[in-house]
C-alpha cells in the first residue's frame, strides 16, 4: 500500500504533548512549509496538537511566518532548542517574552546528537561549546527566564573538559525530499542540501515514533535507484506531495544549486567593490593553497567569489556546514546551498569532518569583539539569534579569521583611488569593552594556541597573547579619529603597523599568493 496520504492525514498523526525534530535550512531551504502549514492549520482550528517541543538544528524560515513560525502561536509548543533563531522572528519574540522555553545548542551538537539519539546512547561528549555561552558552567544555552532545564553537563577525563549533551525522547520527525516511490523511499536530488535527514527518520523510529516527509513528486514502485535513496522508505510513516515546492525562498529550482550541471553564477551574485568586498578580498590572502575552508553567512561568504574573480577557486577548497564540498556558496537567503558543488554530503558528517580537525580555516562574521578576543554572534539588544554551526567551525578550525564592519547601523562608506573613505559613521561600536554574550572565546583560543584574526573595512586585528593588536590600517583612514576614538577599548598598537594593501579598495581582482 502507498505510503502517500493527504496533508490532512498526515498532521493528524502529530498528537498533543509530541516532540518533533524539524530539518531544513533558513530562507526556505529544504523548508517541509507544505507540512508545516497544514500543522499550524490543524492548530488554529482545532487548538491541536498542543504543548509541543520543537527541536531543529539549523534555522528555519524565511521572516515572514514560515519555517518554525509556523509553531509561533501561544500553547501550540511549550519548549524549543534550536541552534539558529533569526528566520523564526515570530517564535524569537515568544522566547523574548517567556511564553516558551527557549534554548540555543551548536548546529553540529544537535546533528550529532541525533545520531546518538538514533543508537540508543545517552548523548554526545564533545569540547564544542566549551567556554561560550553553551557550556554549562556559564548559561548553558538557556534563552529566558523560564528555561531552567539542564541539557548538558561537564564531564572531565584525563583532566580535558568535555561537555556532555543529553539525549531526549522524539515522538515525529518532520523533513522534506525531491521524490518518493509507493514504498516511501525518498530522494534528494532536486535538493540543495542533505540535512541531517537519515539520523533524524532513524532516531524518530527506535524511539517508536512517525515519520513525516514532504516531497515535490511521486515515482512508481522502484523508480528511485538504490544507490539515490537517501532514507530508506522503512523509516517512513507517512509522505505528502506538494508539486509547488520550491528549492527556496528565493529560487523555485537552479539545476546548479543542485549540482544536475554546472554553469555560470547568476548577475544577483555579483559583488560591488564596496565595503564589504574589501573584507572579502582581505580574508582571501589568508588563504594558503590547499586549504580546506569554511566560508559563513554575510561578507565570508563573498570570499567565493574573490577567490573565482582571481582565478584561484581551484587552489583552495571551499565547505559549507550543510554539507558542501566546492562550488560557490550562495549569497543571502540562499546562503547554506552552492553553485556547481563538487559533492553534497551529510550535514552531520561534515560536522564530524569539521570537529575532528578537518578544516584549516574558517572564515566567519562577527556581530562584536571585545579586549579579550571573545566574539558575539548570538545575542543583541537582549534578542537571541542563535549561532546556528558557528560555535563547531570556530572552536575547531586551524585558525580563524573574523570579519565585520567596524560599526554599524547608519554607516556609509565608499572605496576611491585605491582609499577607504568613511561618509558617515555608524551610530553602533562592534568593538566593545566586553560583548554582551560570548559566541567565541578569545581566552580559550589562546590558550589552545588558535591563530585568530579580526579583518575590518578600515583595520585589522590579531589576537596577541597580551590582547587584540592593531596590525593594519585602510589608505585613507586617521588612525586617532577613524579607529581609536569609535573603539570600546584601547587595543595594542602594533610597533610595525602597516597599511592595508591599496588593491584591496580597488575595482580589480586581488591578487593572491596561492
Amino acid at each position: 500500500m502507498s505510503k502517500c496520504m493527504s496533508l490532512e492525514e498526515a498532521v493528524n498523526l502529530v498528537k498533543d504533548g509530541d516532540s518533533l525534530w524539524l530539518s531544513g535550512g533558513g530562507g526556505g531551504i529544504n523548508d517541509p512549509g507544505y507540512l508545516l502549514s497544514g500543522l499550524e492549520k490543524r492548530f488554529l482550528d482545532t487548538g491541536s496538537p498542543a504543548g509541543l517541543t520543537l527541536y531543529h538544528s539549523a534555522g528555519i524560515g524565511d521572516k515572514q511566518g514560515g519555517g518554525a513560525d509556523h509553531f509561533a502561536h501561544k500553547g501550540m509548543v511549550r519548549k524549543v532548542v534550536g541552534s539558529h533563531w533569526t528566520w523564526s522572528v515570530n517564535m524569537q519574540k515568544l522566547a523574548m517574552e517567556n511564553q516558551i522555553e527557549a534554548y540555543v545548542l551548536p548546529q553540529g551538537v544537535m546533528t550529532q546528537l541525533v545520531r546518538e539519539i538514533a543508537a540508543g546512547r545517552p548523548g554526545l561528549i564533545t569540547k564544542t561549546g566549551l567556554h561560550t555561552f553553551v557550556d554549562p558552567r556559564v548559561e548553558g544555552g538557556r534563552v529566558n527566564e523560564c528555561s531552567k532545564e539542564e541539557l548538558s553537563f561537564l564531564f572531565t577525563k584525563d583532566v580535558n573538559d568535555y561537555i556532555f549533551y543529553k539525549s531526549f525522547h522524539l515522538d515525529v520527525a518532520l523533513f522534506r525530499g525531491s521524490a518518493a516511490d509507493e514504498d516511501g523511499n525518498i530522494s534528494f536530488e532536486d535538493e540543495g542540501l542533505m540535512t541531517e535527514a537519515l539520523s533524524q527518520a532513524q532516531a524518530v523510529k527506535n524511539c517508536g515514533g512517525v515519520v513525516i516527509c514532504q516531497v515535490k513528486r511521486m515515482v512508481e514502485r522502484g523508480g528511485i535507484r538504490p544507490d539515490c535513496v537517501a532514507v530508506p522508505g522503512i523509516l517512513v510513516d507517512a509522505v505528502v506531495v506538494d508539486s509547488r515546492q520550491r528549492m527556496s525562498m528565493k529560487t523555485e529550482y537552479d539545476e546548479t544549486l543542485s549540482g544536475k550541471k554546472r554553469g555560470g553564477l547568476p548577475e544577483s551574485e555579483y559583488m560591488p567593490q564596496d565595503n564589504r568586498k574589501v573584507m572579502a578580498k582581505r580574508a582571501a590572502m589568508e588563504l594558503k593553497r590547499g586549504d580546506m575552508v569554511n566560508l559563513g553567512f554575510g561578507v565570508p561568504a563573498g570570499v567565493g567569489k574573490v577567490l573565482e574573480e582571481s582565478g584561484c577557486q581551484s587552489c583552495i577548497h571551499l565547505s559549507l556546514e550543510q554539507g558542501i564540498i566546492g562550488g560557490v556558496p550562495a549569497t543571502g537567503t540562499d546562503f547554506g546551498i552552492a553553485y556547481n558543488p563538487q559533492a553534497i554530503i551529510c550535514e552531520t558528517n561534515q560536522f564530524d569532518w569539521y570537529d575532528g580537525g578537518g578544516l584549516d580555516v574558517a572564515v566567519l562574521s562577527f556581530a562584536e569583539f571585545d579586549r579579550q578576543g571573545n566574539v558575539n554572534v548570538s545575542k543583541f539588544n537582549h534578542v537571541v539569534n542563535g549561532v546556528g554551526g558557528f560555535i563547531n567551525i570556530s572552536q575547531n578550525a586551524g585558525r580563524v579569521v573574523f570579519t565585520g564592519t567596524f560599526t554599524a547601523v547608519g554607516l556609509r562608506e565608499e572605496c576611491k583611488e585605491g582609499r577607504l573613505q568613511i561618509l558617515q559613521e555608524g551610530r553602533v561600536q562592534k568593538l566593545v569593552d566586553t560583548v554582551e554574550q560570548v559566541s567565541f572565546s578569545g581566552p580559550y583560543a589562546r590558550q589552545t594556541g588558535q591563530p585568530v584574526l579580526f579583518v575590518t573595512e578600515r583595520a585589522v586585528f590579531r589576537l596577541a597573547d597580551e590582547g587584540v593588536e592593531l596590525t593594519e590600517i585602510a589608505p585613507g583612514i586617521d588612525l586617532q579619529k577613524d579607529v581609536l576614538d569609535v573603539m570600546g577599548f584601547e587595543p595594542i598598537v602594533s610597533r610595525y603597523l602597516k597599511v592595508m594593501d591599496p588593491q584591496l579598495f580597488q575595482d580589480i581582482p586581488v591578487k593572491l599568493n596561492l
